[in-house]
């Protein structure tokens, strides 16, 4: 009794309106998931990198550099 004053119309969604609003819910969640994948690709190159450079720096031998050569210390 409390809704025949509403018809039911206005409730009801057109189709279109449905399909249109779908339609740009999943093309905005596509594009979040390209630019994500996008993103990893692009972690995971400056990963391999950085590793790659950690492993080259860890390889090399530091050898000692005298520093009492200095003038401070009265080696000249």
């Amino acid at each position: 009794m409390l809704f025949t004053a509403y018809p039911l119309s206005i409730l009801l969604i057109d189709q279109a309106t449905i399909v249109t609003m779908l339609s740009i819910v999943t093309a905005f969640f596509a594009i979040i998931l390209v630019l994500g994948i996008r993103k990893s690709y692009k972690l995971k190159k400056e990963n391999k990198r950085l590793e790659e450079i950690s492993e080259k720096m860890a390889k090399e031998k530091e050898e000692y550099k005298d520093f009492t050569d200095g003038h401070m210390y009265g080696g000249n």
